[in-house]
């Protein structure tokens, strides 16, 4: 039987791989793995329980919040949240652990359910085994005055944002900021916080009815953002994904400014104030060779992590450093957050432009973004693409002729039967000619078919 824990908690379709059944036991589980110390006093454990707005979160959320009380555990039951604000509120609430449930980037239909540890803390793989383990067994049942109880918590949000006030290196007087919210779980606080730091803010994605969840804006959808942006004269737009653990932004002209190059400008930011763990940022291998060249040349080193947002936090946490992030948006401040925070990433990128008064443009040239193509091989025999010698002479052939310029990345999916071949180099057509070379050994010596 497959794992049901993939790379970031349980994610399916609601009512049908995720039904309100499975939520109760993964909750009732949970509320054993996670909730089984007492505290001396003799008082229940606690969890903090949020959701994005998708129209299943509400069953979703009733059927977990029922398994974690039947189960001895008191609930905080903080209603529509973005995913970092419930780790967050698991820290300042001093709760045992907290539950989000939501499917980020994907479409309404489907939906999540992720645990944080105390302190707000993503679940190691074992913790996660170890709630999977304990499904189908006997529950936790207690009875009378040891039930848990369900609290409504009405001020989770106001919190949150006042959190997020609390990491501006500046404040926002003078901009103007569209904020995409894709329909999302920040359409209430991202806007607020903006507002609050003294931004002029024009809001779109920001009428979230269940449905409309990431459909054509945010994050994946830059169209409706960099169009917003240009009709309104504003200085950059803010692009967040479902669950707003993520940021995209888009300058003045429209042009997308993706996580490498804000990345890029947070890290010579806080170099420059001497706020930089050990002047080291951790990016995954799939960030631009650009941004390696950029901060060598600033003097900052760059830790790779293999791809997902849980393993550069695992490298951040080993390394004491306090800034790192993906290619897609999740940049994780340390300092102030556990997890990926769209929102405080986006009013980062907007302290650095009020405060710098130079434009999003001009600070994203910190860093010149190497052309970068990739080709997926479908059909492979993945397992062999790391041990086939003609393939490894190919790539060999091809870092031989890029050297400095260029870089080559072979990676098998996690999911699929296929494997992603990426070059980048100096210009476009030397990337394409390489990688489609590159990508036709792949299909010969492992036997399947290309699609770009």
């Amino acid at each position: 039987m497959s794992r049901l824990f993939g790379t970031d908690g349980v994610r399916g379709l609601a009512n049908g791989l995720l039904t309100a059944e499975l939520a109760l036991q993964l909750a009732q589980a949970a509320a054993v793995v996670l909730g089984h110390d007492r505290t001396p006093d003799g008082k229940r454990p606690r969890a903090v329980v949020a959701r994005d707005p998708r129209a299943s979160g509400e069953f979703l959320a009733a059927a977990v919040e029922a398994g974690l009380s039947s189960s001895g555990i008191d609930v905080y039951d903080a209603g529509v949240l973005p995913t970092p604000a419930a780790a967050y509120l698991v820290a300042d609430l001093d709760a045992d652990f907290g539950v989000m449930l939501s499917a980020s980037h994907n479409p309404a239909p489907d939906n999540g359910i992720k645990f944080f540890a105390r302190g707000g803390q993503k679940l190691p793989d074992h913790v996660e085994d170890a709630i999977e383990a304990q499904l189908g067994k006997e529950p936790e049942r207690p009875i009378g005055g040891d039930v848990g109880r369900i609290q409504r918590f009405s001020d989770a949000e106001d919190r949150y944002i006042v959190h997020l006030l609390g990491t501006l290196p500046h404040r926002l007087e003078g901009i103007k900021v569209v904020l995409d919210c894709a329909h999302g779980a920040a359409s209430g606080c991202s806007p607020q916080v903006f507002k609050d730091a003294g931004a002029e803010v024009v809001v779109i994605g920001a009428e979230p009815d269940g449905l409309n969840i990431n459909d054509g804006v945010g994050s994946t959808h830059l169209g409706p953002l960099k169009e917003a942006v240009v009709a309104h004269g504003a200085d950059l737009g803010i692009a967040h994904d479902g669950d707003a653990d993520r940021c995209l932004a888009v300058d003045h002209e429209g042009n997308e400014v993706d996580g490498d190059q804000i990345m890029a400008i947070l890290a010579l930011a806080l170099k420059d104030a001497g706020k930089l763990k050990d002047n080291v940022l951790v990016a995954t291998v799939m960030s631009n060779l650009g941004l390696k060249i950029a901060l060598r040349n600033a003097g900052i080193s760059i830790r790779e992590t293999a791809v997902g947002d849980r393993y550069v936090l695992e490298e951040m946490r080993a390394g004491g450093f306090n800034l790192g992030g993906e290619q897609s948006g999740h940049v994780i401040f340390s300092d102030y957050a556990t997890t990926g925070d769209g929102v405080l990433t986006g009013l980062q990128i907007a302290a650095q432009v009020a405060k710098t008064g130079r434009t999003l443009q001009d600070l994203a040239t910190a860093m010149t973004k190497l052309p970068q193509l990739m080709i997926n091989v479908k059909g492979v025999d993945k397992a062999r693409a790391a041990t086939d010698e003609g393939v490894a002479a190919a790539v060999a052939a091809a870092e031989l002729e890029l050297g400095d310029t260029g870089r080559v990345l072979l990676r098998p999916s996690g999911t699929e039967a296929l494997v992603r071949v990426m070059v980048e180099a100096a210009d476009m057509a030397t990337a394409e000619r390489i990688c489609t070379s590159l990508a036709a050994v792949v299909k010969k010596r492992l036997g399947s078919e290309v699609a770009a």
